[in-house]
């Protein structure tokens, strides 16, 4: 049976909009006056949770393994969003460190869209989709861990062409 025509554009436009989603969210909740409770509504229930020294609370909101985005928002211990980023970033894959722990790797960059283990390398490895160069390309950041110790051993990055 053939596909109606509209059709075809009826799911060219959502997909199309789904990666903006987070992006008016993002405009939408601002530092300062939006709550706890609006970070949730927009952004969905968090992945993780990190209680901070200061009494704030820090929620990962990851969108790996099919997304390139992890979110990091600091709500105050009065329940308002103190700030939100993108952590998968240049400057914070540059922080991932020999020696780093897991934990320390999750709490900076997030969840990995995928662990892996070698066991004739005696390697652990995360994997996170990152932004490419060009369009046209897929990138992947991946921090390798020795199993035993649960340490970085060392980083390495992945490009390949899309599709």
């Amino acid at each position: 049976m053939k596909r109606p025509a509209w059709l075809g554009v009826a799911i060219a436009a959502v997909a199309g909009a789904l990666p903006g989603c987070d992006y008016l969210s993002m405009k939408e909740l601002k530092p300062g006056v939006s709550t706890a409770q609006e970070v949730r509504s927009r952004m969905g229930p968090p992945a993780a949770e990190y209680a901070n020294p200061d009494g704030s609370v820090t929620w990962e909101f990851n969108r790996q393994p099919n997304g390139i985005e992890c979110y990091m928002a600091t709500i105050g211990s009065d329940q308002v969003l103190r700030k939100i980023e993108q952590v998968l970033t240049e400057a914070n894959l540059a922080k991932v460190a020999v020696g780093m722990d897991r934990a320390e790797v999750r709490r900076l960059i997030g969840k990995p869209g995928s662990v892996t283990t070698y066991p004739n390398s005696n390697e652990e490895v995360w994997d996170w989709r990152i932004a490419g160069a060009i369009q046209t390309e897929e990138a992947h950041f991946h921090a390798h861990f020795d199993p035993a110790s649960g340490l970085v051993t060392r980083t390495s990055r992945r490009v390949e062409p899309k599709g």
